[in-house]
């Protein structure tokens, strides 16, 4: 059987990736009117090599700043700490605060329709304009003033001055979102907990301002799991679930133009990309890790960086997807539901982002310039496919992943 190469006739098999730079001018999808994925100028590459999901205790990646804690509600103790008590500037994470404050005295079942819809919108899809309703209407920094309170944080703070209006400026900590997780647990009223975390464990996988927030917990553990993520920074346009290509600009937070200390001396220019939420049967885990990134990090690069750690963790309960992580390169890569090219969409990578590659089958050929590949990546956390000329290695064929069945 006539095997298709990736590689041009003249390229080497085992090129390595990092050539596409200087061929980057030149790359272009032949499929007429096809969403494929392009752009890969500015594309990172990591690297092509499956990195191990066995639980090491943590393994915080080069240039990485975390807090780290994970509470086994079982056992009642710490599985892991790392700077428990570091703070961060919350981004998202903090609307777990705003939404318990509006319930602190109000039942789930008798609230407005209108504010159930703002609640679902900001708890399962991160959505702004509910939290910035709501900070706006309820005293913005007296929110968190009043669950620290009530919740006894020790780290927790309002935005600095200057910045109060800004919600995603709060500084909070992993040993603390660690306590507001036990209290909407153990402590909260039962409609309470079940709204809060019902919202949790059903995170959309595109956030309201089209980034992919199923990095972190929703990435290194099978469910059941329920996840409050944060990201902010200044990272390129979100284009998760998009049919069209991304551009600069959106961010979650707004962050300054230069890395400024907030209340508590709290970081607020370096990328950030938080995960929190809970692991297992009965929420036996709760997980909370917080990064900073150097400048210029990617949403990509964050995202993997954030996965590789919290993969190392040890959290009771966790049960690591079967399948093997792989490196990408290129910009926009298109997800689709089956391995053909087509109006089939399903979403966008994050560029440069490290996925879960569940099998492998042949489907349409592929060309991009210098690769041709017919070969393409199941990948199970999307439910869809990626040509297998976007996975970071030099094969056609990924050598340790399985054939798909039928079903797939």
């Amino acid at each position: 059987m006539l095997r298709i190469a990736r590689h041009s006739p003249t390229t080497a098999r085992r090129t390595p990736r990092r050539l596409l730079a200087a061929a980057a001018a030149f790359l272009s999808l032949s499929f007429t009117g096809a969403a494929l994925p392009h752009s890969v100028a500015a594309a990172t590459e990591p690297t092509g090599d499956p990195v191990s999901v066995t639980p090491a205790s943590p393994r915080v990646p080069a240039g990485v700043t975390a807090g780290v804690a994970v509470f086994d509600r079982q056992t009642g103790t710490f599985t892991e700490q790392l700077d428990p008590a570091a703070t961060f500037r919350s981004a998202s994470v903090v609307k777990l605060l705003i939404a318990l404050d509006f319930l602190w005295s109000r039942s789930p079942d008798a609230i407005p329709v209108a504010d159930r819809t703002r609640l679902d919108v900001m708890l399962r899809s991160s959505q702004d304009a509910a939290a910035n309703h709501y900070w706006s209407t309820y005293g913005g920094p007296a929110i968190v003033e009043r669950m620290v309170k009530r919740l006894g944080l020790a780290d927790t703070a309002p935005p600095p001055a200057g910045h109060e209006g800004y919600w995603g400026y709060t500084a909070m900590s992993a040993r603390d979102t660690v306590k507001t997780y036990r209290h909407v647990l153990e402590s909260a009223p039962a409609p309470v907990r079940d709204f809060v975390m019902e919202r949790l464990r059903r995170s959309t996988r595109c956030a309201s301002d089209s980034f992919d927030q199923h990095f972190g917990i929703a990435a290194a553990f099978d469910r059941p799991w329920a996840v409050k993520q944060g990201w902010s920074g200044r990272y390129a346009k979100g284009n998760c679930g998009s049919t069209s290509t991304g551009a600069a600009g959106g961010i979650d937070v707004p962050a300054p133009t230069s890395a400024d200390a907030g209340g508590a001396g709290v970081d607020l220019g370096r990328p950030a990309l938080h995960t929190t939420g809970t692991v297992g049967a009965g929420d036996r885990s709760i997980v909370a890790v917080f990064t900073l990134h150097q400048d210029g990090t990617s949403y990509g690069k964050a995202y993997t960086d954030l996965g590789r750690l919290t993969r190392s963790l040890n959290v009771p309960g966790g049960t690591a997807p079967e399948g093997k992580w792989y490196g990408t390169w290129g910009q926009d890569v298109a997800v689709r539901k089956e391995p053909v090219v087509g109006d089939n969409l399903l979403t966008r990578l994050p560029a440069g982002v490290e996925v879960l590659v569940g099998c492998q089958k042949k489907g349409q050929l592929v060309s991009v310039p210098p690769y041709t590949n017919d070969w393409w990546a199941y990948l199970p956390q999307y439910g869809g496919y990626v040509t297998n000329i976007y996975i970071s290695h030099p094969d056609d064929q990924l050598p340790d992943v399985p054939l798909c069945t039928s079903q797939k």
